[in-house]
C-alpha cells in the first residue's frame, strides 16, 4: 500500500492555489465494534473521558504466603507522580490524574500461588482473585468515590508475575454497594517497576488500544507496527507521547488543532506545530494545527504530525514529520496504527530504540513520501517554519 520515498531539494514550499479547508468531522473515522476502536466520531461512554480531574483508587494486596517487605508509600512512589506527570504533559494540562492510595495492606484470603497469576490468565482463577480483592477491600472503601481502580499486589509474593499487569474489562459490570465497576487495573509489577507501565495500562482505561504486534508463538519482535512512537506501542519507547490521533480521540486536541484534507483531488498547505509543544493561552480557531488527517477509506486515514524532543518526547531522536496509517476497524493489538517508515533503508538510535528500523521514520526538510492510499497521496516537507513549526504540503490524487 505504501510506496516510495523521494528525496527532494527545496528551501520552502511554493505558494499556490489550495483547495478549500474541509470540515474537521469529515475525516473523523467512525467508531466500530472493534475492541478499543480508533474511530472517534463518538465517545464510548463505558470509559471515563480524561478531560477532567480523575480520582484513582490504589489498593495494596498482601498474601498469607509472604509478609510484605516494601512499604505502600514506596509502591505509590513507584508510579506517582511519574504517571500523572506523563498525562499532564500529554493532555496539555487537561487531565489531572489524582492518586488516592489506601496506604494499608489489604490481606487476601488465599496464598499468591493459589491464583495462577500470569499473562494469559485462567479466567476462573482471575475472577477468583478479583472477587477476593474487591470483597476484602469493600469494608474499607466506597468504590463509588473513584473513577479508576488500581489493585497493586505485593511485588515480592512468590506467585506474583509482572507479565500479568493489565486492565481487566468485565463483560458485565461488577456491582459493589450499588457502584458499577467496569474495569480494574491489576498491577503485579516488580519494585521498582518497568518504566511508564502504569501510564500504558491507564491508557486502556481511556479506551486506547495496544499498538504492538503480538507474535502468534510469543516469539519475535513486538514493536514492528509503531516502534518508539506511542506509549500504547511500547512503554519503553524513546518518543512515548501519545499520537495526535489519540489526543484527538480522547479530547485533548480540539477541532482547530486538526487540519482535515478535503476528499477531492488537489493540494493543501499546512503548518504543523510540534505535537509536544504546550498549548498557547490564546490557542483557538485559526491556528495551532497539531495533526493533519487525510481520509483514505471508510475506516482508514493517513495521519501526519510533527514530533520534536519536547514534553514526553524529550528523549527522542530523529525529529521531523511523522506519518502513520489508522484503521478504525482493527482491534487492539491487531495493527490499528502502523507508522510509515520514511527511511526504509536505514535504522536509528541503536541500541536504545525498541525498534531501530522505525526510529528514523520521520521525514525531514526537503523529503517527501508517496502512498497509494485513497487514490494516491503525496506528502512533502518544507523547511521548519517560523516559531518552531513545520510546513507540509499534501497533494491528493484522483480516487480510483
Amino acid at each position: 500500500m505504501l510506496n516510495s520515498l523521494t528525496a527532494i531539494v527545496w528551501t520552502a514550499l511554493a505558494a499556490g492555489p489550495s483547495t478549500a479547508a474541509a470540515v474537521v468531522g469529515s475525516c473523523a473515522l467512525p467508531r466500530t465494534g472493534a475492541h478499543h476502536s480508533e474511530g472517534l466520531d463518538t465517545w464510548n461512554s463505558d470509559y471515563p473521558r480524561p478531560v477532567r480531574p480523575l480520582d484513582a483508587l490504589m489498593l495494596f494486596l498482601s498474601f498469607p504466603d509472604r509478609e510484605p517487605s516494601v512499604t505502600t508509600d514506596a509502591l505509590v512512589a513507584d508510579h506517582f507522580p511519574v504517571t500523572s506527570d506523563f498525562f499532564a504533559r500529554a493532555s496539555y494540562g487537561r487531565l489531572e490524574l489524582r492518586p488516592r492510595p489506601r496506604e494499608v495492606w489489604v490481606p487476601m484470603p488465599a496464598p499468591s500461588t493459589a491464583y495462577g497469576i500470569r499473562r494469559d490468565w485462567d479466567a476462573e482463577l482471575r475472577t477468583a482473585f478479583l472477587r477476593d480483592a474487591v470483597a476484602t477491600a469493600d469494608p474499607l472503601v466506597d468504590f463509588g468515590d473513584y473513577d479508576l481502580v488500581y489493585l497493586v499486589a505485593d511485588p515480592h509474593a512468590p506467585g506474583v508475575n509482572s507479565d500479568a499487569t493489565k486492565v481487566v474489562n468485565f463483560d458485565e459490570p461488577m456491582v459493589v454497594d450499588g457502584t458499577e465497576i467496569r474495569r480494574i487495573v491489576t498491577v503485579f509489577e516488580q519494585h521498582p517497576p518497568d518504566r511508564n507501565v502504569l501510564a500504558h495500562e491507564t491508557g486502556h482505561v481511556f479506551d486506547l488500544p495496544d499498538l504492538y504486534r503480538r507474535p502468534g508463538d510469543g516469539k519475535g519482535d513486538w514493536d514492528t507496527h509503531v516502534g518508539d512512537w506511542d506509549l500504547m506501542g511500547s512503554q519503553f519507547g524513546l518518543a512515548p507521547d501519545l499520537f495526535g490521533w489519540h489526543k484527538w480521540k480522547v479530547g485533548w486536541l480540539r477541532s482547530w488543532n486538526v487540519d482535515c484534507v478535503p476528499a477531492e483531488s488537489g493540494t493543501t498547505w499546512h503548518t504543523l506545530r510540534p505535537l509536544g509543544a504546550p498549548m498557547g493561552a490564546a490557542a483557538g480557531p485559526g491556528g495551532d494545527a497539531r495533526l493533519i488527517v487525510v481520509r483514505t477509506g471508510t475506516f482508514e486515514a493517513l495521519a501526519i504530525e510533527a514530533r520534536t524532543p519536547l514534553g514526553n518526547d524529550a528523549g527522542m531522536c530523529g525529529e521531523g514529520v511523522l506519518l502513520y496509517r489508522v484503521r478504525a476497524d482493527a482491534a487492539s493489538a491487531d495493527g490499528p496504527v502502523q507508522v510509515i517508515d520514511g527511511h526504509p533503508d536505514s535504522e536509528g538510535c541503536q541500541p536504545d530504540s525498541v525498534y531501530p528500523p522505525l526510529a528514523d521514520a520521520t521525514l525531514k526538510a526537503g523529503e517527501s513520501y508517496d502512498t497509494d492510499a485513497g487514490g494516491g497521496v503525496r506528502v512533502e516537507v518544507g523547511e521548519p517554519a517560523t516559531g518552531g513549526g513545520w510546513d507540509v504540503k499534501v497533494t491528493r490524487g484522483e480516487r480510483q
